[in-house]
């Protein structure tokens, strides 16, 4: 059985991204938690995080709204550097920088006991579907 981290309630996971998902930035809490440096991260695709419980649905809501320039919230399940997992309330805002290129800037915190109980329900139901 994998481990998990459990964030502190103070942890604030950021990451930033190209239009296509490429990690153009992470800050300190995100490669902490995930297990990664910022060099090993810089230039990746952000599902290289992606935990393989995550139903593909969840992914599609995300990117169906956040391209359309809408600010995506969800519960998200991660996957560690080292095999682990942990859990975090995401909100996905879509952005445009200064040189018209779009990107996504990503804040994370931890979810309550509650809202991951929850998630994990509607998640087993999506997998089946």
């Amino acid at each position: 059985m994998s481990k998990e981290t459990v964030l502190d309630k103070n942890a604030f996971l950021v990451s930033e991204t190209d239009a296509k998902g490429i990690i153009k930035f992470a800050n300190e809490d995100f490669c902490k938690i995930a297990g990664y440096t910022l060099e090993e991260l810089m230039g990746q695709p952000h599902n290289m995080v992606r935990h393989k419980d995550m139903p593909k649905k969840a992914f599609k809501s995300l990117w169906d709204t956040v391209q359309k320039g809408n600010i995506w919230t969800g519960y998200v399940k991660n996957a560690t550097k080292d095999g682990g997992y942990y859990w975090v309330f995401a909100t996905v805002y879509p952005f445009e920088s200064s040189d018209n290129s779009k990107g996504y800037l990503s804040c994370r915190r931890k979810p309550t006991s509650e809202e991951i109980i929850k998630a994990e329900k509607l998640y087993e139901q999506w997998r089946k579907e």
